[in-house]
């Protein structure tokens, strides 16, 4: 099947999804809901390969623009006691 006549037939049945979880009609939706699944695949829920995070499947979260790392604290503060003995 080409990828059109996929789409076609996942619109068909989402539609027909509709129409049955409208009509209370649950079991039906259900299984028409698990036949879009098995149409759409695994390939189509993952991200495209330039939008992954090195050897995952899970997208990396940019960081909102302007935002700048702030600086590692220096281990030299004055808060800082030493362990075991009172300051």
């Amino acid at each position: 099947m080409s990828s059109q006549s996929i789409q076609k037939k996942i619109d068909e049945l989402t539609r027909q999804m509709a129409e049955a979880a409208a009509a209370e009609d649950f079991e039906r939706a259900a299984a028409l809901r698990n036949d879009i699944e098995q149409l759409k695949g695994p390939a189509v829920r993952k991200p495209p390969p330039g939008q992954m995070g090195l050897g995952t499947n899970i997208p990396v979260a940019a960081p909102p623009r302007g935002w700048v790392r702030p600086k590692k604290p220096s281990p030299m503060t004055t808060n800082v006691r030493s362990r075991g003995k009172p300051k």
